[in-house]
């Protein structure tokens, strides 16, 4: 007979010692409020969110001090000064703060609903369609109690991939995406702490770098009206061709030993999701990946042009966050393995050359007079030939563009193309008109 009462403990927690009263009512009051309802998606936010945090607890989530704030807002004031003179686009800080890592969960979780509930969706869908039609017919009502299950094992696993994530991210926008509320920038003092130990550069100047990039986001994505829902309808646009592995999900099922509490919290879901190998999915892709090169590569920019002489170690911190930009950390590889999504900028380097070579030619208003309109800015070949873009024609009127319905603005964008061929390289090419749909 197992020591633990049902064989298994919630996913991501510690299973309850039987011995212990408080505990098994505890355990028995979550079990039920797992099963009571599956919500209104496929994914349990709420077990997602209660795994995260005991994650965070268990391995220390220290309050954000009166102290660590007011750096917080100096630093993030001195570095939106700093960018002034280095940016054409000014301040998109309304709200500057500090958070500790459950504060990070809290406030970027509507937007990570909105990237994993279509992809849990169809994960929750293939383990229904494993249960044979005659026991369908059999369970009848009981059916949803597998969509619950599904959405709490990936609720479950979430939540650990969101609290490694938590453990590590270093400010709202650090993996270029618009994670947290419009206009609030946020930096998270214990993990740019651990960060500048294992760099061993000061802790003053590692949190004025984070500062820089946090302010540099806002004011992209502050600014750029369109830049929000574009980065984050490429996210969704390369996770609805994601398939489902169903043998990976029999075998993941499989393993789970009802005599065995840790054979539930083991249960790795890695290898579910495969991208489909399409031409439209590897356009998806390039789009999205072209899109992350572009906004990083344009931060890590502008801010070292800001940071310049002002910041001793401004080379080496460069350096150091575009190695951790390019690589991705042990967390974001963890995510990206349980959904299938691999939020890196893959062509950085490539980015930033091009970023720099548009500044010498056309000045800081001519390049972030690029992102008045998508169909501006670089496509994935100009980072082969990043001179003869930023020596292309840079007259363009796009006046007409935002008054037009799709359909029109795509023809128009290819006669635009076409009409400055010399710049852009091909001007045959389809995709130019439309390349960062």
């Amino acid at each position: 007979m197992p020591d633990i009462p049902f064989g298994f403990s919630l996913p991501g927690a510690q299973p309850p010692d039987p011995s212990d009263p408080q505990q098994m009512q505890q355990f028995m009051a979550q079990l039920q409020q797992m099963f009571a309802g599956p919500g209104s998606g496929p994914v349990n936010w709420d077990l997602a969110r209660q795994v995260a945090a005991s994650q965070l607890s268990a391995a220390g989530d220290p309050a954000v001090n009166m102290f660590e704030r007011h750096q917080v807002e100096e630093a993030l004031r001195l570095a939106d000064l700093w960018l002034d003179p280095a940016s054409a686009l000014p301040s998109g800080i309304r709200t500057a703060t500090a958070w500790n890592r459950n504060e990070w969960i809290y406030n970027t979780l509507d937007v990570w609903k909105k990237l994993c509930d279509p992809i849990a969706g169809r994960m929750v869908g293939a383990m229904g369609d494993l249960v044979p039609d005659e026991a369908k017919a059999q369970l009848g009502p009981m059916q949803s109690m597998v969509a619950t299950l599904g959405g709490a094992l990936f609720g479950g696993q979430l939540g650990q991939a969101l609290g490694q994530l938590a453990a590590e991210v270093l400010s709202a926008g650090d993996i270029g995406l618009p994670l947290g509320p419009t206009g609030t920038a946020a930096l998270v003092p214990a993990n740019i702490k651990a960060y500048g130990d294992g760099l061993e550069i000061p802790e003053d100047q590692v949190r004025l770098y984070v500062a820089l990039r946090e302010a540099a986001h806002q004011r992209l994505f502050g600014h750029v009206p369109w830049l929000r829902a574009h980065v984050l309808s490429a996210v969704e646009t390369y996770a609805n061709g994601i398939t489902v592995n169903r043998e990976a999900i029999e075998d993941a099922m499989s393993r789970v030993d009802p005599a065995d509490p840790e054979s539930m919290q083991a249960m790795a879901l890695e290898g579910i999701f495969t991208p489909e190998d399409t031409p439209q999915q590897k356009a998806s892709l390039a789009r999205l990946e072209t899109a992350l090169a572009l906004i990083e590569g344009w931060v890590g920019h502008v801010v070292d042009r800001a940071a310049g002489d002002r910041l001793p170690s401004v080379v080496q911190l460069g350096e150091a966050f575009r190695r951790r930009r390019a690589a991705g950390g042990p967390a974001e590889q963890t995510f990206a393995a349980l959904v299938g999504l691999e939020l890196r900028p893959r062509r950085l380097r490539e980015a930033g050359v091009l970023w720099a070579a548009v500044t010498d030619h056309r000045g800081v208003q001519g390049r972030d007079a690029l992102w008045g309109h998508p169909d501006l800015l670089p496509t994935d070949e100009d980072f082969a030939d990043p001179q003869a873009f930023a020596q292309g024609s840079a007259d363009w009127d796009i006046s007409e563009l935002d008054n037009l319905g799709p359909g029109q603005a795509e023809g128009n964008t290819g006669q635009a193309e076409g009409n400055t061929g010399e710049a852009k390289g091909d001007p045959g090419e389809d995709d130019k008109g439309g390349k960062t749909d």
